[in-house]
């Protein structure tokens, strides 16, 4: 079924097109293919309509309008002319004898190069014949034909203009002569065969002639103007309207002035380089007024990397033109490389762009500020129905003083940036220092000292900011056009109608009512702008509204329309006035408006003089699209063809590149200010390949700025993601700070970050860049992707160069991360953090138990940390030893940017002090940062491992410890009370000399140190386990309705033994399902079921067990394998005191033989063990049932007890006895050493009573049996139960 039309307009009427995308960027949308609509299609070609005798006037105008255009082309062709030598290819010795095809292909490719030059020569040669036939033909002395008109002499400045560009052009060129000498060369070889050359030998001198001479064209054009009769009055009139216009700056945009400011040192030589009296310029200007125009700007711009100076072309030529070389006071003046050093400290003032700034950045905000008031109050009044006439007519106007106010700010700040170019160019820096490090001293080219080196911190951002602020008005009135449009039409319309109905009506009844000539001319303009329709547009009634008193007194009245005049009637409307001030005699003296003679009253010659200028300035506003793009066009701040050639390199680095640089200032200012024009810059190369492809016509230059934009936008975008990511990390990191610590210290605002304008550009969805649009945003997210995961990638690598101990260092930075990482995600989707941790950690596989950083972890532990890390039972830490019993392998720590670690070097040491505090020890805080990162899928893997490595020790131990027991002698009896403390040490060396036996001690006691540091290691997981479930449990208890009981048991709060949770969603559901506007009961139930389900895995992991119990538990199985033979039975079945082999009399023959070592040998072998040994030791007899055993006969025991008996005896009651001298360090640190063990066992007591030994066995599958008497402490690997169960 077809929708009806209104229907589907009113539906799309609905649609917004409008996004969330900040503008922050210029228009960008003037890449194309056809040039702007900026001239008219039809000309002057209907002025003959207006019956004004101008026909001759206007065939003269369209044809240096012609020539102008054709001009254009030849100086494009001219600007970006290339040698062609270059790229010819030498021959070897081998192919001499293909020199003549050589040579013949070496013709054919100059010769369609000199055919442009031909072409370019004969062209100038025409352009000024007829140049100076229009001059002649308006300096006669009798006045033939009406002319010239306002808009010829513009034309006549043009091509003028054009002519001068052209020849410095070819000043310039220095590839155009060496070119032409090669093609001479060449031609001499191949046309020996040829027939009737002498026609083109004439040509190839006449063009070498025009090539080498210099200023060639202007000396033909001198030649051709005073070939027939002087031009001294056109010239004159052309200097007189150059100066007024410059002086007066009325209705001048820049493009207009800068060709005022070329043509009129050229147009001075000419005007005085005359047969006639050439002093007669100086009657009517005076020659001060050229000499301050001339000082005011003594650099004017010409080409992108050209410019001229008044000075140094008044020079040069005084010595083509003799006439002229009298002129002292003109020849006198500076070139900018001569100037004075007061003056050429006062121009910068005038050039720099930083000394306006201020100015500038005032002007910006109030105009942006009027501007979008005035559209406000057009919108409101098209809202409007029946609006006022009067403000109506106040809301227009207003909006077009704004255009008009809009453009001149345009053209004065575009104008800044070429006057400032131009003036950097002539200024070239001296002392460049080179930025980079790696560049040598003295390399840098003529380029670089007058655009990379050329331009300071300060002027680069002035000049952002410049540019940002022409592309950001362009873009604000370039989305207001159809807007505006109507409104400047009727403005402009009104403006007209008010002149030529009212204005001139009441000069023709007053000042003009008996100058017959004069009002003639009046009824001319009249005839030819006035809208006498736009009386009857309106009502009757609304017409007699409007007209309170009679005509004579308040004169028409009319309703303006959108109908704006054309450019002929312009054109004609500028010529009466013209005709009405000067009466048709160019010679009057005083110039346009400054005529003393004239007859007409200073109130009328003020009228015309305004509306004359205002006319000029009619055809910029109606042609608003086109007028836009000349005043915002910065693509000359990127074309370098004149540095290309005089630095003989096919192109610069992008280093040298403004554009660029303005991009990379930006983004390594870190100025908050400047971030979001970042994009701005950008634009120039947009305005640059339109340049190229439709002014220029060169379609190699684009190929070389689209190349010059790709590899730019590639390091925009990695720079701009590394300037985010580090901005976001050292947030991060800021915020993760100690708070205490930042009170602590003085200096504490450097943590600080200061805020940046990121979120803008993260929006930025479409970039038009060359045509193209460009997502950024997505961009910016794949490439933040990478870099999280390289920064991830990092910090393990870091971590593996590393030992267990950096685990809290890398908890921190990976928190950092990861906080960044949310406060990125505010603003960007990039992937999840736990998706990227995974796949850094090998984890994504839900098979998979063993990630990257549990193997990291227990590959330490087993290579590094139990071999060569001891434990200090008071501190419970492990340190590392001074003398390492393992040697280990690490690799290098990576390098890696500051944005790796917290983002600044301030941030990095801040946290790097918090990390050193945890680098030279292993405690509980790196158990919790171990806990944490390794998470409940890993940790348990881990576990298991440690287990199998305990009962690998114990394996890999027993026959070194059933070598011991051989070496022990067969009988050992208690140690004798009598023979003292020597006594007893005597007896122990003697029984415990272990033989052959005595190398497996050491290797026995760091068995029994791995096995103990495992255990305590396992101890301190349980202590963080514990608290890490007290956590949860104080968290989700109130949810589940689980109470602590009378007897420390976890008992359900409610009797129906129904959850909170459960409860809470199964009353809702019943409320809500009960309501018959639900419309969905289905989802409330389905969140019901899910409470359940919830509490059922909730309530299943409150009760978890103890990893040391379990740990005691599976050590005890694997000790039973080796309990014959390490705890035999006695036969007698008593203790067995004197030939007893057990494990206990062999750790005890052990320790004391390691304590006493320690002691009086000043061994580090305490320092190699630690208290991991006694750890290990006491675990392993405690478990084999032998604690009471080794208590009633370790000797280190025995030997105490000798020492108290002998110390508290009535006949050695001093304290310093004499048999005790010498044995005070051993016997104090026998005494270390059983507080130790004794420590060792009532911790085994209290989590792993011998009572219970039977009820926490493991079964052969590996599994423990649960414990009975403890339901609250059942084995962490019992499976969820099931409920009801």
């Amino acid at each position: 079924m077809a929708v009806p039309v209104e229907e589907a307009i009113a539906a799309l009427s609905t649609f917004s097109l409008e996004d969330e995308q900040p503008e922050i960027q210029g228009p960008a949308i003037w890449v194309s293919a056809e040039p702007g609509a900026t001239n008219s299609p039809i000309e002057y070609s209907d002025v003959s309509a207006y019956r004004l005798s101008l026909s001759e006037d206007t065939k003269a105008l369209n044809q240096l309008n012609t020539l102008i255009q054709e001009g254009k082309e030849m100086a494009s062709v001219l600007y970006t002319y290339r040698s062609c030598v270059k790229a010819i290819p030498q021959l070897p010795e081998s192919m001499k004898h293909s020199q003549a095809d050589l040579y013949m292909e070496t013709y054919q490719v100059l010769d369609l190069e000199m055919s442009r030059l031909r072409e370019i020569q004969r062209w100038q040669s025409s352009a000024a014949s007829k140049l100076a036939a229009d001059m002649q033909r308006f300096s006669r002395a009798e006045r033939r034909i009406n002319g010239p008109t306002i808009t010829h002499l513009w034309s006549m400045l043009k091509l003028l203009d054009i002519l001068v560009q052209l020849d410095h052009l070819k000043n310039a060129k220095a590839s155009i002569p060496n070119d032409f000498s090669w093609y001479k060369r060449t031609f001499t070889q191949v046309s020996v065969q040829w027939q009737d050359v002498d026609t083109m030998r004439e040509e190839l001198d006449d063009l070498q002639i025009f090539l080498s001479t210099r200023w060639a064209i202007l000396l033909n054009l001198h030649v051709e103007m005073f070939r027939v009769n002087n031009v001294e009055d056109i010239l004159q009139v052309l200097i007189v309207f150059a100066v007024e216009s410059l002086e007066l700056d009325f209705a001048l945009l820049f493009p207009e002035r800068h060709i005022l400011l070329r043509v009129l040192p050229v147009l001075v030589v000419l005007a005085t380089s005359s047969e006639k009296d050439s002093e007669s310029l100086y009657k009517r200007v005076k020659i001060n007024r050229l000499i301050n125009i001339f000082k005011n700007d003594p650099v004017i711009p010409a080409f992108p990397d050209l410019h001229l100076s008044p000075a140094a072309i008044l020079k040069e030529l005084s010595s083509y033109f003799q006439k002229f070389s009298s002129q002292t006071r003109l020849l006198t003046l500076p070139a900018p490389h001569e100037l004075p050093p007061k003056e050429a400290q006062e121009y910068p003032r005038q050039y720099l762009i930083v000394n306006h700034i201020g100015a500038i950045r005032a002007e910006h905000d109030d105009f942006s500020i009027r501007f979008a008031s005035s559209v406000n109050q057009l919108l409101l009044l098209k809202s409007t129905e029946s609006a006022d006439a009067e403000w109506c007519k106040e809301v227009k106007g207003n909006v077009y003083d704004m255009v008009v106010e809009g453009f001149q700010l345009l053209s004065r700040w575009t104008a800044r940036i070429w006057e400032q170019c131009a003036w950097k160019f002539s200024r070239p820096c001296k002392d460049a220092v080179p930025l980079e490090a790696n560049e040598p001293l003295g390399s840098c080219s003529d380029y670089e000292k007058v655009v990379r080196y050329n331009y300071s911190a300060e002027e680069r951002k002035a000049l952002v900011e410049l540019v940002s602020y022409i592309k950001s008005t362009v873009a604000m009135m370039q989305r207001c056009d159809t807007l505006v449009a109507d409104a400047l039409w009727e403005t402009i319309h009104a403006e007209v109608q008010d002149f030529v109905q009212n204005t001139l009506a009441t000069m023709l009844r007053t000042t003009f009512r008996k100058k017959k000539d004069l009002s003639r001319i009046l009824s001319d303009m009249r005839t030819l702008s006035a809208d006498w329709m736009a009386n009857t547009s309106k009502p009757e009634p609304d017409l007699q509204s409007l007209q309170p008193g009679g005509e004579e007194s308040k004169g028409n009245f009319f309703y303006p329309r959108p109908v704006a005049p054309t450019a002929a009637q312009v054109h004609c409307l500028q010529f009466l006035i013209y005709e009405v001030v000067s009466g048709g005699n160019l010679r009057k003296p005083g110039g346009l408006f400054g005529n003393s003679g004239s007859e007409i009253p200073v109130n009328d010659m003020k009228q015309l003089e305004r509306f004359f200028y205002k006319l000029s300035f009619f055809l910029h506003i109606l042609d608003y699209t086109a007028t836009l793009v000349t005043l915002s066009d910065l693509g000359f701040l990127w074309f370098r063809e004149f540095y290309l050639e005089s630095s003989r390199v096919i192109q610069f680095p992008i280093e040298c590149s403004l554009p660029w640089m303005l991009v990379d200032h930006v983004l390594e200012s870190h100025n908050a200010g400047l971030l979001e024009s970042v994009l701005m810059p950008l634009d120039i190369y947009n305005d640059s390949a339109q340049q190229a492809l439709v002014v220029l016509k060169q379609r190699f230059l684009y190929d070389e700025i689209e190349a010059e934009v790709d590899h730019c936008f590639d390091i925009f975008v990695s720079k701009l993601c590394e300037s985010i990511f580090t901005y976001y990390k050292s947030w991060a990191a800021s915020e993760l700070l100690d708070p205490s610590f930042l009170f602590a210290l003085d200096d504490g605002e450097k943590f600080s970050v200061q805020p940046m304008k990121f979120t803008t550009l993260l929006k930025m969805t479409r970039v038009k860049l060359l045509g193209r649009t460009i997502d950024l945003r997505s961009l910016i997210t794949e490439r933040l992707n990478k870099v999280f995961r390289e920064n991830l990638e990092f910090l393990f690598d870091r971590f593996e160069s590393q030992d267990l101990c950096a685990i809290v260092e890398l908890e921190k930075l990976l928190d950092v991360l990861k906080h960044a990482h949310e406060l990125l995600s505010k603003d960007v989707s990039i992937d999840l953090f736990d998706l990227m941790m995974n796949e850094m950690l090998e984890n994504i596989s839900l098979v998979s138990y063993s990630s990257r950083l549990a193997s990291q972890i227990w590959s330490e532990m087993q290579n590094d940390f139990l071999p060569n890390f001891i434990l200090c039972n008071t501190t419970q830490r492990f340190i590392r030893s001074k003398v390492p019993s393992v040697p280990v392998q690490k690799p290098s720590v990576p390098y890696a940017k500051p944005n790796f670690y917290c983002g600044t070097q301030d941030l990095n040491s801040a946290h790097q002090s918090f990390a050193r505090l945890h680098s030279g020890f292993f405690g509980v805080p790196h158990m919790f940062s171990m806990v944490k990162l390794l998470g409940s899928r890993s940790l348990p893997w881990l576990i298991r491992a440690l287990l199998d490595h305990i009962s690998n020790k114990i394996t890999t131990i027993e026959p070194m410890i059933t070598g011991l027991q051989e070496a022990l002698p067969k009988s050992i009896g208690l140690l004798p009370f009598d023979g003292g403390v020597t006594g007893c040490m005597r007896l122990i060396k003697e029984q415990l000399n272990w033989g052959k036996k005595s190398e497996l001690k050491a290797e026995v006691l760091r068995g029994i140190k791995e096995i103990g540091s495992a255990l305590y290691w396992i101890g301190l997981l349980d202590i963080a386990l514990r608290e890490l479930d007290t956590t949860h449990f104080m968290q989700t208890a109130p949810w589940l309705g689980m109470i602590p009981g009378a007897d420390g048991q976890i008992i359900q709060a409610q009797d129906g033994g129904v959850s909170p949770i459960v409860n809470l969603f199964k009353s809702a559901t019943t409320a809500i399902v009960s309501n018959p506007v639900c419309a969905s009961p289905m989802s409330f139930q389905t969140m019901a079921k899910q409470a359940e389900a919830a509490d059922l895995l909730y309530k299943a992991n409150i009760n978890t067990g103890s990893i040391l119990e379990y740990a005691l538990a599976f050590t005890s199985a694997a000790l039973d394998k080796y309990c014959s033979k390490w705890s035999a039975t006695p036969k007698t079945g008593f203790i067995d005191i004197t030939t007893s082999k057990d494990f206990y009399r062999i750790y005890s023959g052990l320790q004391i033989g390691y304590v006493e070592e320690c002691v009086q040998m000043h061994s580090p072998s305490h320092e190699v063990l630690g208290d991991s040994v006694a750890w290990g030791g006491c675990t392993i007899m405690y478990l084999l049932g032998q604690q009471l055993h080794f208590e009633l006969f370790d000797f280190s025991y025995q030997v105490l007890n000798v020492a108290e008996v002998e110390g508290v005896s009535p006949t050695h009651a001093h304290k310093n006895h004499p048999s005790l001298q010498g044995w005070e360090a051993l016997l104090e640190a026998l005494k270390k050493a059983r507080r130790l063990n004794n420590h060792v066992f009532s911790m085994l007591k209290a989590r792993c009573p011998l009572e219970d030994k039977t009820a926490c066995a493991i079964k052969q599958s590996g599994a423990p049996l649960h414990r009975i008497k403890f339901e609250n402490t059942v084995s962490a690997f019992e499976t969820l139960p099931q409920k009801g169960a």
